[in-house]
């Protein structure tokens, strides 16, 4: 069944998806941009493993783009001030993957 959201003075409703509703997890962005568009890819690295995937994509506008830096701005200082400050981890592109997990073998 669909999740239906209402937003704004004029109603809009946006229809939200079992299967999106569900969300993909990430743990690593790479952003690209052109004259035209920003495109966002989100990857999810897995341990042990030399390869990783593009689990979804979004193309944005360059002004959509700054609205939701804005937005997202905006909620980390929601999220910092009711849960203290986020730790900054080390400047690495990749996220630490130190989960002790044993090397694959076949």
């Amino acid at each position: 069944m669909a999740e239906e959201k209402k937003k704004g003075p004029n109603q809009l409703n946006i229809e939200l998806p079992e299967e999106i509703a569900e969300g993909t997890y990430s743990n690593l962005a790479i952003i690209g941009h052109s004259n035209s568009e920003f495109i966002i890819d989100f990857v999810r690295i897995v341990p042990n493993v030399p390869k990783a995937k593009v689990k979804s994509r979004v193309i944005l506008t360059p002004q959509h783009a700054k609205r939701l830096l804005g937005a997202l701005a905006d909620n980390i200082r929601k999220y910092e001030k009711q849960h203290g400050k986020i730790g900054e981890p080390d400047q690495s592109p990749l996220p630490p993957m130190s989960f002790n997990t044993p090397t694959a073998q076949a």
